[in-house]
């Protein structure tokens, strides 16, 4: 099994990049609304907390979580945004204590887990580094959100090889998600990273193929732009249809960004 060190660690380093954007915000500035609909700055972080809190929980306490769960169905259209109001109701620097304390808790029990261990989760149970990489996806999306509201342009890292692992692999996700039947052929999905190496997934010779920056991928498949406004391009039919409808988290897919008319 390959160390999962790194993953941790990029965790880590996302979760502390977002600290940086949000720590020294006066309070009235954490009630900026976001591009997600009645959600301020206080709300994403405060969701961020609670699904921490929860990953923190499963890895722990399984039991417990197993209870949280029975919970978020008995209220499935509420459950989510029932957390991220709780938090964002509170004094930001309480939230953002919260915050800080809730991760670095969940980042030393999943380096302290057993090899192998495999967690319940809302979907399919999660070992270790598959948990650390939906919680990047996630910070990053949210630190996304924050980002937006605040106006702030944020240098992209090599950590979005994460993001676009998750959104190439819940490809047959998506199609469903939507009602459609998922192709049956592999798609090639080639993207520049931000340090300009390229990242290749699927074969070389597939017909349907995706091509574009690793950042605007990205930025596709958690939904926070539209495909008007990114430089990412389809060849072939269904990967073109895949571009309209991709999502890398579980759920519904939402409305998603309204577009801008210009690219990246």
């Amino acid at each position: 099994m390959a160390d999962p060190t790194p993953v941790y660690d990029d965790l880590h380093a996302e979760s502390d990049e977002l600290d940086r954007l949000v720590a020294e915000l006066e309070p009235e500035r954490w009630a900026l609304p976001t591009p997600a609909a009645r959600w301020t700055v206080a709300h994403q972080i405060a969701h961020l907390a609670w699904t921490d809190r929860s990953a923190l929980l499963t890895v722990t306490d399984p039991d417990g979580f197993r209870e949280v769960v029975e919970k978020a169905l008995a209220a499935p259209d509420s459950f989510v945004d029932d957390g991220a109001e709780e938090g964002a109701a509170l004094p930001p620097a309480e939230l953002l204590a919260r915050w800080r304390e809730g991760r670095a808790a969940l980042d030393a029990a999943l380096r302290a887990a057993p090899s192998g261990a495999r967690f319940p989760w809302y979907g399919p149970p999660m070992s270790g580094p598959s948990m650390a990489t939906g919680r990047i996806m996630e910070t990053w999306a949210h630190g996304q959100d924050v980002a937006d509201a605040l106006g702030v342009a944020r240098e992209p890292t090599d950590r979005l090889r994460h993001v676009v692992r998750i959104g190439v692999r819940a490809r047959n996700f998506a199609f469903g998600v939507h009602g459609l039947t998922p192709p049956a052929e592999e798609f090639r999905v080639e993207l520049v990273a931000p340090s300009g190496e390229v990242w290749g997934h699927g074969p070389e010779d597939a017909a349907q193929r995706v091509t574009g920056t690793a950042v605007d991928f990205c930025l596709l498949v958690t939904r926070r732009a539209h495909r008007a406004d990114l430089a990412v391009e389809a060849t072939g039919a269904d990967a073109d249809r895949w571009l309209d409808i991709a999502q890398a988290f579980a759920g519904p897919p939402g409305t998603g960004r309204e577009p801008r008319g210009t690219a990246r």
